[in-house]
């Protein structure tokens, strides 16, 4: 290490770097470590004159690196990845607690999650959970987390995979509004239906009898979180297209119910992923294992109650 001193300017000087190299602007870098956009470019600027090298170049809209902005930027993260899991490591040694991180959506959180969170705790009771949310399109990297849930096409080859399920959704609402509103012997046939904002794909359309186009729907929800969009449908404000592994819980107990004796698998798999450079600990693997596990009761009920929906057939084949 004496002859790593000697190449910098100082140890901060890496902290700087890898802010601004992940935020790929030095006026972010600088908000998000509390000091001024000029203290930014002087300490990179001693960087670069002691490693003799151009790290960053300018673009329109901030920065990039170089080839050997590239080299360094790979191995202080990979450096600064290694000290963080000794710490974590450290702290799990004093306190007894052992932190896990999961990179999830905000809807995964709240109705799969928080309904058996207390099994969870009784499974784990010396387990520090901690989250990265994400409320709309679910993606992103999961290098700095132990585990995220993420759908997954084709070989990925930057994460270890447990495959959780297929993709599978389905149309569904409450109970209460099925019987109210929805075509049959008691509905009025005016439909609601609720959606996300910020999705790629127009799910309804794979649903006939809900999409707009074709059924014209009386009303529309859009909300940017899938969470609310969810609330919505638990609430009784119309019909949402659910996630097999978010919904389950609901439909399991019957808080939700299928709009139609439908369901569609994609060709993409729910998988928990955790980066190659971070070998999952023990405490990660057991969260793994018990996510797992827990997703399986839910479906052996869920497809116990809802024959019609043939979700065997949609998983046995993948599974």
């Amino acid at each position: 290490m004496p002859t790593l001193r000697r190449q910098l300017p100082s140890a901060n000087a890496l902290f700087v770097f890898e802010s601004a190299a992940r935020c790929g602007n030095f006026t972010k870098a600088a908000a998000e470590l509390g000091v001024t956009q000029p203290a930014v470019s002087r300490m990179l600027s001693l960087l670069e004159e002691s490693l003799e090298v151009k790290l960053f170049v300018r673009t329109p809209s901030g920065t990039m690196l170089t080839e050997s902005g590239d080299i360094l930027y790979r191995g202080v993260t990979d450096g600064f990845r290694d000290i963080e899991a000794a710490i974590q490591e450290i702290r799990a040694r004093s306190t007894g607690l052992e932190t896990v991180t999961l990179s999830v959506s905000t809807a995964f959180t709240t109705h799969w999650l928080m309904p058996r969170m207390h099994k969870l705790q009784a499974q784990f009771p010396s387990l520090d959970l901690r989250f990265q949310l994400i409320s709309g399109y679910v993606s992103g990297s999961v290098d700095d987390v132990d585990l995220g849930i993420r759908f997954v096409s084709g070989e990925d080859i930057h994460h270890q995979a447990a495959l959780i399920l297929p993709e599978i959704l389905l149309p569904v609402c409450s109970p209460a509004y099925r019987e109210q509103h929805l075509p049959g012997p008691t509905g009025n046939g005016t439909t609601t239906l609720i959606s996300l904002s910020d999705s790629r794909i127009d799910w309804f359309e794979h649903f006939p009898p809900f999409h707009q186009d074709m059924h014209g729907a009386a009303h529309s929800l859009v909300f940017s979180d899938y969470a609310v969009v969810l609330q919505a449908a638990l609430l009784g404000q119309g019909v949402a297209v659910g996630w097999l592994n978010v919904v389950s819980h609901w439909l399991d107990i019957g808080s939700l119910v299928p709009a139609a004796p439908m369901a569609i698998a994609t060709e993409r798999l729910c998988h928990l992923i955790h980066s190659r450079k971070k070998p999952l600990t023990t405490a990660a693997a057991e969260v793994c294992d018990w996510i797992i596990e827990e997703t399986r009761v839910d479906l052996l009920g869920v497809v116990e109650r809802y024959p019609e929906l043939e979700l065997e057939r949609l998983m046995t084949p993948r599974l």
